[in-house]
């Protein structure tokens, strides 16, 4: 089985950053200030908007936080983040406690599933099972031995793979745990596309014959 690798943090990421201290009036001050960001969440075909808190990263892998100011998040983990923001922290307050997480850890499932949108996952353990979970599971057309994963990398391209869901070999695999902005991607099996083809011509032939009927009609009108 593949050992889990914690994302880490990237500009554009938001962070969700609570700091509680001893004293709740200091605990309400480090906590009063979030960024937002907007983002399509929904499981439909419509387009919705989600305002969520948060610190946003900003591109020079920086937050912005009460007290300390300006601190770089870019390239740690949120485990990584905590101690990093405690330890800045001890400088004004006294034993801070310090929670990091992701609160854009977003997966887009695409293709024969029940409902393909993009999610924002509750988690950073996020398997290709749970964003399958997700969007209500491959619909009777989706192909389970050929679910594509698209992958973005630090320069800039894609990287894919094709998984295997009915094969135990799918936890060996390095994208069997998802990371941020994954593609999950269900193609269709033969019996989709027969059908879409027996839909299509079924409406050549209908169409055909009205056209026909409509050339009848007019001929014998002007006869």
């Amino acid at each position: 089985m593949p050992v889990f690798k914690s994302p880490v943090i990237k500009p554009d990421d938001l962070l969700s950053i609570i700091i509680q201290t001893v004293d709740p009036d200091v605990s309400a001050v480090l906590n009063s200030t979030n960024a937002v960001i907007q983002t399509n969440t929904s499981p439909t075909s419509t387009f919705q908007q989600q305002t969520l808190p948060g610190y946003l990263v900003d591109k020079n892998g920086e937050v912005e936080l009460p007290f300390i100011g300006k601190i770089k998040l870019e390239g740690y983990t949120t485990i990584e983040a905590r101690e990093i923001i405690r330890t800045a922290m001890l400088k004004y307050v006294k034993n801070p406690i310090i929670n990091v997480k992701f609160n854009n850890f977003k997966v887009t499932v695409l293709g024969e599933v029940l409902k393909p949108a993009t999610y924002i996952m509750p988690t950073e353990k996020v398997t290709v099972f749970d964003a399958l979970g997700q969007a209500g599971d491959l619909t009777i057309y989706g192909r389970r031995e050929n679910v594509l994963v698209i992958r973005d990398t630090v320069d800039n391209k894609k990287n894919m793979a094709h998984l295997n869901l009915t094969s135990k070999d799918i936890i060996s695999s390095p994208y069997f745990y998802l990371q941020p902005n994954d593609v999950v991607y269900v193609e269709p099996n033969k019996s989709k596309a027969a059908s879409t083809d027996a839909v299509r011509n079924r409406n050549i032939t209908i169409v055909a014959s009205v056209l026909s009927l409509l050339i009848v009609v007019a001929t014998r009108v002007n006869y």
